[in-house]
């Protein structure tokens, strides 16, 4: 779990209900400079005094968590030795390579380490998480808004261990929750069985090339109708006549439905460079990924009909060759021009129905 912490200490006439939203939204750390924001706080969320260049009060009861600069208030060692109740961690301002060695030292021997760091680029923070591989403290980086956090909860896949947020609106609390504990979800794979197979001529078919190496058990779920989508892989498998190409997925027909990353459908057609899509493996492990491009372009077509052992039906309609595959059980690759009926691939039947790509309850029939 990501670690979040919510900076009051600005706030004006707005801090008390950003306060009760972030206890609502259950935040780690409620951050201030002044004891007085901290007192009144409930033992569910931990107090975080971060004075920055103000002076230490003499009495720090009413906080868990101390964020102190050496150069200040002394160093962490010393001010623990003083106060053995209350925990103590360390503020760097990453400006340079002084700084940013500073950082990295932090992030190995302290318990807490936060980090702000002046430039826009994530390289700095990369090396202090790569410093600090080993060690056992928490890195928790400033962000300027909660998008900003979204991006430093993945820097070089780990990501910070935490984000401090000065929230700039009633709102900002929930939406960093929700940024920390967003993670890939699980679904679950139903093993199909082909009842029938057509040549339906020519249409526009979608290749859907990501900017993420996709692995040799993981593809993008497609499908005609938004309750039968059938597993289709990457060209990540060796081909006789050309290069493999690990990022792209050759999807289907342009009227598909595929999986984004909050498990809304979309179109093949209406995805472009940017888009996000729902990368699946064998198991139903999840991860969103980014589409590069879309190619669209005429190619001979091949209906595929299947349904799971209560009968319930999926349908996929891709390109009519041999090099396009699809998943079975355990992995298997199977051509999809050779796939005939009996045969078992994976898939994904939810039971709701959608709107505008959305999960909603109500009628309605796809055939």
């Amino acid at each position: 779990m990501k670690i979040t912490w919510l900076d009051v200490s600005a706030l004006g006439e707005t801090k008390k209900a950003t306060v009760q939203e972030a206890l609502h939204a259950r935040i780690d750390g409620i951050v201030a400079s002044d004891t007085a924001d901290l007192a009144p706080l409930p033992p569910t969320v931990r107090r975080v005094l971060f004075p920055r260049d103000r002076p230490l009060p003499e009495d720090l009861s009413c906080a868990d968590i101390v964020i102190v600069d050496p150069a200040v208030h002394g160093s962490t060692a010393e001010l623990a030795a003083a106060h053995d109740d209350v925990e103590f961690g360390r503020f760097v301002e990453v400006v340079d390579a002084d700084t940013l060695e500073q950082a990295c030292q932090s992030a190995r021997a302290e318990r807490w380490s936060v980090l702000e760091f002046k430039d826009p680029t994530r390289i700095p923070l990369e090396i202090v998480i790569a410093a600090a591989a080993q060690a056992t403290g928490s890195i928790i980086t400033v962000a300027s808004d909660v998008s900003q956090a979204e991006i430093l909860f993945g820097v070089l896949e780990h990501g910070s261990d935490g984000v401090l947020l000065a929230p700039a609106a009633v709102g900002d609390a929930t939406a960093l929750t929700r940024a920390a504990t967003s993670r890939p979800s699980e679904l679950t794979l139903t093993e199909l069985r082909i009842t029938a197979t057509e040549h339906i001529g020519m249409g526009e078919r979608a290749c859907v090339d990501t900017c993420a190496y996709l692995r040799k058990d993981e593809g993008i779920l497609v499908g005609s109708h938004s309750k039968g989508l059938i597993l289709c892989v990457s060209e990540t498998h060796p081909l006789p006549y050309m290069p493999t190409r690990p990022f792209r997925v050759n999807a289907g027909a342009i009227h598909s439905y595929t999986l984004s990353d909050d498990e809304r459908t979309r179109y093949l057609s209406e995805l472009r460079s940017g888009s996000t899509v729902l990368a699946v493996d064998v198991k139903g492990r999840t991860r969103a990924v980014s589409v590069g491009r879309v190619k669209i372009e005429s190619r001979p077509l091949l209906s595929i009909d299947a349904a799971d052992a209560e009968g319930r039906p999926a349908n996929l309609i891709l390109q009519d060759d041999w090099h396009v595959r699809v998943l079975g059980p355990g992995g298997a690759v199977l051509n999809s021009s050779e796939l005939k009926p009996g045969d078992a691939v994976l898939g994904y039947l939810p039971s709701a129905d959608r709107h505008v790509g959305y999960p909603i309850d109500e009628f309605c029939l796809e055939q």
